[in-house]
């Protein structure tokens, strides 16, 4: 089986990120700033939309505090910093002594790439499109919802990898794997994820991109990267719910 919708979307990405690299050494920082404080403001709105999909906000509660605990025992926000460190010591991609700071206040250098790789996979992969998109082109090969989201993050890419650099980029494999699994067990997750529990993964997700957008307008940086397992606990706690319900 192959996953067309997935490998369309991570070209996309690898196209955006790559020109929106390209260009924001160009781009004068007071624009690079206005573009990152714009971006700021959409992810805010974007996750303030996904967060209504819930039913019960309780779930979303649950699942973020239990998802930030096993994060902070698990450090996965400095497991992700170091996978940046090395991608970027393997490509090249910048080198962390000459970094300059970024529009959007994160630190220059290593962490800059590892923040711009965090942000750039959590906007791409969270939301119903991802996870409908995903299960559609498994289970009969139509990507055409795949195809949309893929146009709209070759752009999202482009305006990200303008103010964060080629961490972006990167972001491409986050897709990969996380579609392209999607995909591929298509027939496994829509037998296991029910519409409710869709929906509370969405709903978590678009608070993680709440707080990804308070840190782009250097509100407040938040350790969104020790809460992504609230996205994995939210259909847990609906199935136990449900079970507990029956």
């Amino acid at each position: 089986m192959v996953a067309t919708g997935t490998v369309i979307n991570v070209v996309a990405v690898l196209l955006g990120g790559t020109l929106g690299t390209v260009l924001g050494n160009r781009l004068p920082e007071r624009m690079r700033q206005t573009i990152m404080h714009a971006l700021g403001l959409l992810t805010i709105v974007i996750g303030f939309q996904l967060s209504l999909e819930t039913a019960n906000i309780l779930i979303v509660l649950g699942s973020l505090l239990l998802g930030g605990l096993l994060g902070e025992l698990l450090r996965i926000e400095n497991a992700i910093d170091q996978l940046g460190r090395w991608l970027e010591r393997q490509t090249g991609a910048g080198n962390p002594s000459e970094g300059r700071a970024r529009a959007d206040g994160s630190p220059s250098g290593a962490t800059t790439f590892s923040y711009a790789f965090l942000t750039a996979s959590l906007v791409f992969c969270v939301g119903p499109m991802t996870i409908m998109g995903s299960i559609q082109d498994g289970l009969t090969g139509d990507y055409t919802l795949l195809a949309v989201k893929s146009t709209m993050d070759g752009f999202a890419s482009l305006a990200f990898a303008s103010t964060l650099g080629p961490g972006v980029i990167f972001s491409a494999l986050t897709v990969l794997v996380y579609q392209g699994t999607l995909t591929l067990g298509a027939g496994w997750a829509e037998a296991v994820l029910t519409d409710p529990m869709v929906a509370e993964m969405t709903a978590t997700g678009g608070v993680l991109m709440l707080a990804l957008g308070l840190g782009m307008l250097q509100i407040k940086k938040i350790r969104t990267g020790n809460l992504l397992p609230a996205i994995v606990i939210a259909p847990v706690i609906v199935a136990v719910a449900t079970w507990l319900a029956a």
